[in-house]
């Protein structure tokens, strides 16, 4: 039997329907309430006209809705296109153009920003508000709905939907151009939840705290993990650093995912013995974390194993490092995760010998379904996989990441660079994340962005941008001089450019387009 994304609540519920699945603020929703909640807005949803394949857009903080939304919307046979809550509003009606949303749910506070947005998306024809409401627009060409009245009886509409049917588009930025949409199927979330969900051995008596961004497939991660196993699932919205030692002690939370940037700061607040005491697990994803910072997470976390992914969203996550093999190689990302695999090919395609730098492809269940509306783009990422048998006659799509990478003799991999980020200095090829590694290890920074800017002798210069670890004693000079003793002569940046913070994307990534963009004259 084919399982959808919905299925994962409905199991849960049949399992155990007392069961904790999600708290926002001081509210828990058991597994059977939210499967309640889902299949009340899914016939909601059912009324308004959904049809097979149509897109619903939910632009939202982390709330009980947001989820139920998502989950609802799989159950009425859509498509779901989590809206990051930073955007703005041009950006969002970017993407409700893109893929000619027709459901948009929001609050009412969003919507009066959208307004103006929301009369160039021709193809929205209902907008669902949560939280109040709104007075109409005389000349809109949509209807809007308050979230009550689209929830009533507890009664899904059945939808002949199967596991390749699309279920959602992740908008991710690209190092160029507009976002893509990343299309997923009802398979690549299902598999990516049990595969993720077996390495970090959930189980129904998890507390997971989802602090990354439900748009980032890493974010989204957390439910389907967590939902797979029935486990209980806590949502915050980022605020403060210092919010989540509180509610990792308030909630007893065992299992937390984050981005280097916000380990990097969430290493630096007071941890409580009580905050730290029921984390079993810590895991790492959307670039290399320091390794200085991962040293002070396990002295935060002293019992918590630690747990280095790699992921891309065209194929939800790649490899991950066991815990096991922290101390012996702690700048690998690992080995495949379970029903993936992972090769590293030469351009012809051929794959490259242990030691020799190569592209990173990924061929398994989770390569998603390519990029919405956009053929070029799809055609260059996603394209055949290497050494398949010549009897074989139909080609079995594969993910071609872009990101430069190494295997060692005993099979564990270790990142290099994006290809588009890789600095070309000196006629050497430079991997910013090296110079990154060594300025983290001075202890005089807390950020550090390695880009490379346009130069007539070298071909590119390197240029650090940090922020201090003490901007009352930072020494730029300093933090050079210390570079010179641990780097070779053509990584030493030419330049350190001093910011109070560094940008950060949507998803809590360092912005490096933005960065490059800067500072590229």
């Amino acid at each position: 039997m084919s399982i959808r994304l919905h299925d994962l609540v409905e199991r849960a519920a049949a399992r155990s329907p007392e069961a904790p699945a999600l708290t926002y603020k001081d509210e828990t929703l058991t597994y059977g309430r939210l499967a309640e909640a889902v299949a009340s807005l899914a016939g909601g949803l059912a009324g308004l006209g959904l049809r097979r394949g149509e897109r619903v857009a939910i632009y939202l903080d982390k709330r009980i809705e947001t989820v139920t939304s998502v989950f609802a919307t799989s159950a009425a046979g859509g498509v779901f296109v989590p809206v990051n809550p930073l955007l703005r509003a041009k950006q969002v009606g970017y993407i409700l153009n893109d893929c000619t949303v027709r459901v948009l749910v929001t609050s009412a506070d969003r919507f009066e920003v959208l307004r103006a947005e929301l009369a160039e998306c021709k193809a929205l024809e209902h907008v669902i508000l949560v939280g109040g409401s709104a007075s109409p627009t005389a000349t809109a060409h949509y209807t809007v709905h308050e979230w009550s009245a689209l929830t009533g009886p507890a009664v899904a509409p059945t939808v002949p939907t199967i596991d390749a049917d699309m279920a959602a588009i992740f908008y991710t930025s690209g190092s160029t151009g507009k976002p893509k949409g990343v299309v997923l199927s009802h398979r690549n979330l299902i598999v990516g939840g049990e595969s993720v969900s077996s390495y970090l051995h959930n189980r129904a008596d998890d507390v997971i705290l989802a602090a990354l961004p439900l748009s980032f497939d890493a974010g989204f991660s957390q439910l389907t993990t967590a939902f797979t196993v029935g486990a209980h699932v806590v949502l915050m919205n980022y605020l403060l650093p210092g919010d989540v030692p509180k509610l990792c002690a308030k909630h007893r939370v065992t299992g937390l995912t984050c981005v280097p940037p916000l380990w990097i700061q969430i290493a630096e607040q007071t941890w409580p013995e009580e905050a730290t005491r029921h984390l079993r697990y810590f895991a790492n994803t959307g670039g290399r974390m320091p390794r200085t910072t991962l040293t002070r997470l396990r002295e935060i976390f002293p019992q918590a194993l630690p747990y280095l992914m790699y992921g891309l969203t065209e194929a939800f996550r790649s490899t991950y490092l066991d815990p096991s093999e922290v101390d012996r190689r702690p700048d690998s990302i690992g080995k495949a995760i379970p029903n993936a695999e992972i090769l590293v090919v030469r351009p012809d395609g051929t794959e490259c010998d242990p030691g020799e730098e190569g592209e990173l492809v990924h061929r398994g269940a989770l390569v998603s379904m390519g990029y919405w509306n956009d053929p070029e783009r799809t055609a260059e990422r996603f394209r055949p996989a290497p050494g398949r048998e010549n009897g074989l006659c139909l080609p079995e799509i594969a993910v071609w990441s872009g990101d430069a990478v190494v295997r060692d003799e005993e099979g564990f991999l270790y990142f290099v660079g994006r290809r588009d980020e890789m600095i070309k200095t000196s006629g050497y090829r430079v991997s910013p994340s090296e110079i990154e590694e060594a300025a983290y290890e001075t202890g005089l920074v807390r950020d550090a962005v390695a880009l490379g800017v346009d130069d007539p002798t070298l071909g590119q210069a390197i240029l650090l941008v940090v922020s201090p670890a003490d901007a009352s004693s930072f020494d730029a000079a300093a933090l050079t001089a210390q570079l010179r003793r641990t780097l070779p002569l053509y990584m030493v940046p030419r330049e350190i450019a001093v910011r109070p913070s560094l940008p950060r994307s949507p998803n809590g990534k360092f912005d490096r387009t933005l960065l490059r963009a800067e500072y590229a004259s």
